[in-house]
């Protein structure tokens, strides 16, 4: 697999490759964008996620928003404009004036690439923000609206706008983290693996420099879409989130999933991670190979598992304020080691 033999060269030209192959019709067909409608899907909420969890789990409840003097906010930023398209983020952060320069979250929400929405982790980055993170929610373009690497560049908009904003939020540009949940989690293994390769950098929006990245929180994201442990791009019943995104099913496209994989950029230059699971194993399909890779380098990574937790764990008590905790601790000691 390119992942064993080539993990610390494949993110160097694996992009430029599938361009390639792209381009002499390398794949069996053309790259189809019927999954593009424009329209949002909304088929991912919090209150879709918990009408279908509480079957399983009667007792979990919504967290709801904090409503603290602690905590300050601005809702709606752009970060980038894309012709007509206003891309936005919404900022947490401590209230009240410091000269302390704090670590900076961003955190993606999940949805399979195609759903889901920001201010679905307003309460994880309220909570956040009331132990003197700053936290960014950002949208980004989903499978609806355009296909892979489209969101992979908006994100790395998201960590450029971040450090040229640094001084206006107290921010200290050696510690940005990411963060994200299911396909967030993706999303945020993705950015820690790939810092400063050119062909994922998409420099649309706030200039060229290399979008930075000192910590990962993969909160049930896939390490791997072609790992043995996977259980995405199964198309026989209906489309797969995945086929939706890469615009092409696995059998169709594997070097394109192979290299959407944060495993096959794993190396040297990952990020410290923590890696924080349901019991559910596909969701987090690669990590222990992912693991091993990091460990050959001497980077730092943490493991905690909710048993018996649902996918949707971290929108939801009981769980929400350990994953805080999780959160907490681990940036703590991974960006102390830096």
């Amino acid at each position: 697999m390119v992942r064993n033999c080539f993990a610390g060269k494949w993110h160097v030209w694996g992009a430029a490759i599938t361009s390639l192959f792209i381009s002499m019709g390398a794949y069996s067909q053309a790259r189809p964008v019927n999954g593009i409608t424009n329209q949002p899907d909304a088929s991912y909420t919090t209150w879709s996620a918990y009408n279908s969890t509480r079957k399983s789990h009667p007792d979990i409840k919504i967290v709801p928003g904090l409503n603290s003097k602690k905590v300050a906010e601005k809702r709606n930023i752009t970060y980038c404009t894309l012709g007509e398209r206003s891309l936005q983020l919404d900022a947490f952060y401590p209230a009240g004036k410091t000269k302390t320069k704090r670590t900076a979250i961003v955190i993606i929400h999940g949805g399979g690439w195609r759903s889901g929405n920001r201010t679905q982790h307003h309460p994880l980055a309220q909570h956040l923000a009331a132990r003197g993170y700053v936290c960014f929610t950002p949208a980004y373009r989903l499978s609806t609206e355009a296909l892979y690497p489209a969101a992979i560049y908006d994100l790395k908009s998201v960590l450029r706008w971040v450090v040229q904003h640094a001084a206006g939020y107290h921010i200290d540009t050696a510690k940005i983290s990411v963060l994200g949940f299911s396909a967030g989690g993706q999303l945020a293994a993705f950015l820690g693996t790939t810092t400063g390769v050119p062909e994922f950098e998409g420099a649309t929006c706030n200039g060229n420099q290399p979008a930075p990245v000192h910590a990962v929180v993969d909160i049930d994201g896939t390490l791997s879409f072609t790992h043995r442990e996977t259980g995405e791009g199964d198309d026989s019943k209906r489309i797969s989130a995945g086929t939706y995104w890469f615009g092409y099913s696995k059998k169709d496209s594997i070097a394109l999933w192979e290299e959407a994989s944060p495993l096959a950029h794993a190396g040297p230059h990952t990020a410290p991670t923590l890696f924080i699971n349901s019991t559910v194993a596909r969701m987090h399909a690669g990590r222990d190979d992912y693991i091993k890779i990091l460990g050959r380098h001497g980077i730092y990574s943490e493991v905690k598992t909710f048993e018996n937790a649902p996918h949707s764990f971290c929108l939801f008590d009981p769980w929400f304020q350990p994953t805080v905790n999780y959160i907490d601790e681990f940036l703590k000691r991974a960006l102390n080691k830096l």
